[in-house]
């Protein structure tokens, strides 16, 4: 895997622009199976799990082309319906066909899906609410078969308000005969952009944004084009950015609204922050003050921001408290930070974060794609030089990010490691 090496104690200023959401595309790339002919989507952000979710399309016979930020998904010849496994296993989101494909072909077979490991995640939730829509589920070897003759709506209760759940059970009831009501639905942006689609297409869904979405089942859905939203987590990464590295930095496309529980977080660490639109612009100097951090499902703090802000926190004046909620394994970056001069300790859910006056570069490795991107950041605030091993775990969220902090003054260079024989 590739290498950056990243000088630190630089301001970064300028603008820095977010790219379309990868939480929000996939999904969306998945809806796609759902209408006959060429559904076009603007804004994808070129990302390594966007080049794998455009593989698994192919592989059940649809057609992809993706050229600056906008993939064309022919699906006439969709033709598959079995996932090959080594596809499945490299991203987790390709567990998102299971709805649409059932609500088209009636029919899925499936690996289990693979990516960071963060924490369990499992399955129980998608098929308890495919289940409810008549859908048969078989579970063997590693595998998932899921068929129905018919899909009909119905009740479905989430014993948790998972993401993918809630997009699966929303894309599989859009094509259901009769009405469908998820409860204790997830609340998440993306969902939203996803309803979004679905009624552009034709669908009937309402309530998205909220805790119960309501489907009416209809028989056929249009091909249409759709421009996905900004990526929220990127944004608040790049906010993170301004106040570490004590600079100014303008975010461009940005949603404000749903940035808003980092927005409220970095002012209460002493971040000048102003919104214009869909622009926000971030200034810092002096001490970060310490805080309290909890992660929650949205509207709460996001849990895809926690590794961030802990990097945020090492170097804060006292000391801060941050308890993980949604996932039990989200503290493997504390073990790099710790070799870059942070004071850490962990007790059970929750980390304890002592301030320190700064940062030292050190060699350090990515474990997934937020603990990177942790980590490039502590680099960037750190004493001297960096390097930052496995960045290719970043790539799965960063469009471009070498050269956009290049933008903003920040010093650092990719290395591609080749593969050794």
């Amino acid at each position: 895997m590739d290498r950056y090496v990243i000088t630190g104690k630089q301001k970064l200023e300028g603008h820095i622009k977010t790219s379309g959401a990868k939480n929000a595309s996939l999904p969306l790339m998945a809806a796609a199976i759902l209408a006959d002919g060429i559904t076009v989507i603007q804004g994808i952000p070129n990302l390594s799990d966007i080049r794998n979710m455009g593989e698994v399309l192919k592989s059940l016979g649809c057609q992809v082309e993706f050229k600056n930020s906008e993939m064309m998904i022919d699906t006439t010849s969709l033709v598959e319906w079995t996932v090959n496994e080594e596809l499945m296993r490299k991203m987790r989101a390709s567990n998102l066909i299971l709805g649409p494909m059932i609500a088209r072909e009636g029919k899925v077979k499936i690996s289990r899906p693979g990516g960071c490991a963060i924490g369990s995640r499992p399955m129980d939730q998608h098929i308890k609410g495919l289940l409810e829509l008549g859908v048969r589920v078989e579970e063997k070897h590693g595998y998932i078969e899921a068929r129905a003759d018919k899909l009909i709506g119905g009740e479905v209760y989430l014993d948790i308000p998972s993401v993918g759940a809630t997009e699966n059970i929303m894309m599989a009831a859009v094509k259901a005969e009769g009405i469908t009501v998820i409860r204790n639905a997830a609340r998440e942006p993306e969902i939203v952009d996803l309803q979004n689609l679905l009624n552009k297409m034709g669908g009937k869904v309402r309530g998205a944004g909220t805790h119960v979405i309501r489907i009416d089942g209809v028989k056929k859905l249009k091909s249409v084009e759709h421009t996905v939203i900004p990526d929220r987590i990127e944004a608040g990464t790049h906010m993170v950015a301004a106040v570490m590295t004590g600079g100014d930095i303008v975010v461009d496309n940005v949603i404000p609204e749903h940035v808003s529980p980092i927005i409220a977080k970095l002012r209460q660490a002493g971040a000048d922050i102003t919104s214009n639109g869909d622009s926000v612009r971030v200034r810092h100097s002096g001490k970060i003050k310490a805080m309290e951090v909890k992660t929650l499902a949205y509207p709460g703090f996001p849990t895809d921001m926690q590794p961030q802000f802990l990097a945020l926190l090492t170097i804060a004046e006292g000391t801060s408290i941050i308890t993980e909620t949604i996932f039990e394994n989200r503290f493997q970056h504390i073990a790099e930070l710790r070799r870059m001069g942070a004071k850490v300790i962990i007790e059970g859910r929750t980390a304890i974060i002592c301030g320190v006056s700064t940062l030292e570069g050190a060699f350090v490795e990515a474990t997934d794609l937020r603990a990177g991107a942790a980590l490039f950041l502590a680099a960037l605030a750190a004493e001297e030089g960096t390097v930052l091993e496995r960045v290719n775990y970043i790539d799965r969220g960063y469009e471009n990010l070498e050269h956009k902090y290049r933008a903003l003054g920040a010093k650092l260079q990719r290395v591609v490691r080749t593969s050794e024989k």
